[in-house]
């Protein structure tokens, strides 16, 4: 008998090791989808209180009749929507609770000057119809790989609307759905602690191949999208280009990228691309992987999933992108302008994800509040290797009806020890932004040695 109690507690210590389990929904789970759940698996009621409502995705009669078509500044869908109340460091003890702790660092890095002006929370997120029903295959036949370090048994799909651990919900955030091919021309800057900035200025070119609707989950051959970027300004950087594969399992096959040099006239291959590399035009504010919140292998962190969280997050960004305000007008000292941000009240899934033994990375914590409706991440705290907060990043998201899906307007991302902040995404004073219209590409496009002849253009 002691034998077999040995054995059982020896398996059972085994499998606790073995990694992040990954158990398919059952159908009757996943019959909640599009009922008490909406389709991607968020609670469909409203909270208690009333201060979340109910979900309420945006119809063709919701769109701005001012708003122009594909490609144009989007137009605000509530533009007589007035603040409820700003959170300023005077009256941050009362909202505490519903702050995260990168939120409540900015209060007090910019005492005088960070605030956090709070709207009627509006549940608008809302994605093409075929989404909805891949995810409720997704729900009963994805699995996360070994290792969590990809998964299988979903396409054009959130693969675990109904998640059971850290890297499930991660997942549906790396391959969220933002259309299948994104052309935008916008600028990232890093902001100085006295408020100057320099613009780079590029062209950006995405062909999302996991949610292209004529391909399916055999044709991925592990590439889930290909992005392409073209410098434009300023003049000592123009005519360089970057070329990235990701891939979906990068412990399998790793990011590939390729980067030109219009002075060298060379294409190189750009191996470190991954983790916790500085990029440049960031002037070291952002890693690798902070890119887009979170992108990359997962594999460095143990992800654990916390729960959900009631939270004031950007939401219904629209000003932040309107043709109407320069980039003086967005960028202050320190963080954004005040006066052009909007928050909400959201429920959040919170996903923690801490350095494993034996890994390098130069957070030693992170922590992401992903929104329950787009499973975008909203915000993510960032700790150094002694454990103190070091950053804070945040999506400032908005419902991209003309797709339609959810989507960031600016990428901020601050740091909290050198007073500096890092935006992509800026695009006030470009003619066009996002253009999901175009057609997509033949495969040749995304080759490397295609990448000389058009960085040059």
């Amino acid at each position: 008998m002691k034998t077999k109690r040995t054995l059982i507690a020896s398996l059972a210590a085994l499998m606790l090791c073995a990694g992040p389990v990954s158990a398919k929904v059952s159908p009757a789970e996943a019959a909640k989808l599009g009922n008490e759940l909406t389709p991607l698996g968020a609670e469909r009621k409203g909270n208690a209180d009333g201060s979340i409502p109910e979900w309420k995705p945006m119809t063709e009669a919701d769109i701005p009749k001012s708003y122009q078509g594909p490609g144009s500044h989007l137009a605000n869908p509530y533009p007589n929507d007035k603040p409820l109340f700003t959170i300023t460091s005077k009256n941050l003890d009362q909202y505490r609770g519903n702050l995260t702790a990168g939120q409540i660092a900015l209060f007090e890095a910019y005492p005088e000057t960070f605030q956090m002006p709070i709207f009627q929370s509006r549940r608008n997120a809302t994605h093409p119809e075929r989404i909805y029903e891949n995810t409720k295959k997704a729900a009963v036949n994805a699995e996360l790989l070994d290792g969590g370090n990809g998964f299988k048994g979903a396409f054009d799909a959130f693969p675990f609307p109904m998640p059971k651990n850290g890297l499930e919900a991660l997942w549906n955030h790396v391959v969220r759905y933002r259309g299948e091919y994104l052309v935008r021309r916008a600028s990232e800057v890093a902001v100085q602690r006295n408020g100057s900035y320099s613009l780079v200025t590029s062209q950006q070119e995405v062909y999302f191949k996991y949610n292209d609707p004529k391909l399916a989950e055999e044709d991925l051959d592990n590439i889930i999208f290909y992005y392409l970027s073209f410098t434009t300004a300023p003049a000592r950087l123009a005519g360089g280009a970057v070329l990235v594969h990701e891939t979906l399992d990068q412990i399998k096959e790793s990011r590939k990228a390729w980067g030109y040099n219009a002075g060298q006239r060379r294409v190189r291959r750009a191996p470190n691309l991954a983790y916790d590399t500085p990029i440049a035009a960031a002037e070291g504010l952002r890693t690798t992987d902070d890119t887009d919140m979170f992108s990359g292998a997962p594999d460095r962190f143990n992800w654990k999933l916390v729960g959900k969280k009631e939270i004031y997050i950007p939401y219904n960004n629209y000003n932040l992108i309107s043709d109407k305000l320069s980039y003086d007008d967005v960028l202050d000292a320190g963080h954004l302008n005040p006066a052009n941000t909007r928050y909400e009240k959201h429920r959040v899934w919170v996903v923690e994800g801490s350095l494993k033994d034996g890994k390098r990375h130069v957070y030693s914590k992170r922590v992401f509040y992903m929104d329950e409706d787009s499973w975008s991440i909203a915000v993510a705290d960032q700790y150094d290797g002694r454990g103190e907060l070091w950053r804070v990043s945040m999506a400032y998201l908005a419902n991209i009806y003309d797709l339609p899906t959810t989507f960031t307007t600016l990428d901020v991302y601050h740091d909290l020890q050198s007073r500096r902040y890092h935006v992509q995404g800026l695009a006030n004073e470009e003619k066009t932004m996002l253009d999901y219209t175009k057609a997509i590409p033949s495969k040749s496009y995304f080759k490397p040695s295609a990448l000389r002849r058009r960085g040059r253009k």
